[in-house]
């Protein structure tokens, strides 16, 4: 009679690899973008998948593709949009952006092994990435304005840290938060108006598989 059973001696060779998909809510930081002290600003979906190499029990570099929706929002008074039309600046601007980056993050309670994870663990990290968003802009809120489509590419700094915790041997499940920090104030068509550039941020489940054993029968 044949048995299947898990192989603890497979399991000691550590899986160093990570595959991981994410989703949540996002928003922009925009100059047209809303009141954000007043929370009103526009909510919209975002995604990644990102691929980890762990490199030593605490430290890691992981690559992360994603795309977030973003919009321009809230409630601009009269001497506002009289400010934006005065600079030829957009209204509104709805829109994407597609972003890479590469980070190198690491673990607050270090682990060897696959197998031997805590059951919470916190993370946090810090690189390097390139975005290109897409956008229809107008320069009214007028209804019978056709909006014109404007794209750019921009480097960014991507900031990360996450709550994971342990599902199985060999999947986590954690809460994320990202800011892509961008190095240009003209995603929105609208420049100067807020104190900072344009920035991205999100909040995600994430979902995370270790793969690849290095042992060999």
């Amino acid at each position: 009679m044949n048995l299947s059973a898990q192989s603890f001696y497979k399991e000691k060779q550590s899986r160093d690899n990570i595959v991981s998909i994410g989703i949540g809510p996002s928003f922009a930081y925009l100059d047209n973008g809303g009141q954000y002290r007043a929370i009103n600003f526009e909510i919209k979906p975002s995604i990644s998948a990102s691929l980890t190499k762990r490199l030593t029990d605490r430290f890691e570099i992981r690559a992360t593709a994603g795309a977030q929706w973003i919009s321009s929002g809230g409630d601009p008074s009269t001497q506002v949009t009289n400010m934006w039309a005065a600079n030829n600046a957009s209204f509104t601007a709805v829109g994407s952006a597609y972003y890479f980056d590469i980070m190198p993050s690491m673990y607050v309670v270090p682990f060897g092994n696959h197998m031997n994870r805590s059951l919470f663990n916190f993370y946090i990290g810090l690189g390097l990435g390139v975005m290109h968003a897409s956008t229809d802009q107008t320069k009214s809120f007028s209804e019978d304005e056709i909006p014109t489509q404007e794209k750019i590419t921009t480097g960014y700094i991507p900031i990360r840290g996450g709550i994971s915790y342990t599902l199985g041997p060999f999947s986590d499940i954690a809460l994320e938060g990202t800011m892509l920090a961008t190095f240009t104030d003209n995603l929105d068509g609208n420049v100067g108006f807020n104190k900072f550039g344009d920035h991205l941020v999100q909040g995600q489940i994430v979902y995370r598989r270790y793969f690849f054993s290095q042992f060999k029968d």
